[in-house]
């Protein structure tokens, strides 16, 4: 029986640091870009860093494959109907951006769904955090090759157990 890699547990500061280090790797690249694209949920927060470093405006995409009670159950993906941007019909460059790449299904079928809605993309490179070794999909930038398939636990993930309740009880203990 294959042992199955241990989780990995991110702190915020670790995390923040993490969206830095690939920010910088990205700028270094030279490579330049017109537009930030963030798969909803996990590239969220990171493309709001971009958006930010990088002076641009940030559209959002949600992309949905882990569902179920634990958010761990990969099912099939699904992708929202339309982008959200500011900044009218995509066009130009485009730099992809999510969290983590497990599969590969996600980019894979995004990048493609992309190609198909948005024709005047005429470039896409992609960046992450973390490339997990099983990967069909290489991302273009990423911070940690992750060997095999380590559950990686970010610090939002902390709301995924908790209940509106929950918060106002720590709220109120504070």
């Amino acid at each position: 029986m294959k042992k199955q890699p241990a989780d990995v547990w991110v702190t915020w500061e670790e995390y923040h640091r993490l969206i830095e280090l690939l920010a910088v790797q990205v700028h270094d690249s030279g490579w330049q870009f017109d537009h930030i694209l963030c798969l909803a949920r996990g590239g969220l927060r990171i493309g709001d860093v971009f958006s930010r470093l990088f002076k641009l405006p940030l559209s959002i995409l949600s992309v949905s494959s882990y569902r179920g009670e634990s958010g761990r159950d990969q099912e099939q993906l699904l992708i929202g109907p339309a982008i959200a941007s500011v900044t009218g019909q995509l066009q130009g460059r485009m730099l992809l951006i999510d969290d983590l790449v497990d599969t590969g299904l996600s980019f894979r079928e995004v990048q493609s769904w992309i190609a198909s809605h948005h024709p005047d993309v005429t470039e896409m490179k992609t960046a992450v955090i973390w490339a997990k070794s099983g990967s069909q999909v290489r991302p273009d930038y990423f911070v940690h090759d992750v060997q095999g398939s380590p559950w990686i636990h970010q610090p939002f993930e902390a709301y995924e157990e908790m209940s509106i309740e929950d918060v106002k009880l720590r709220l109120k203990r504070k």
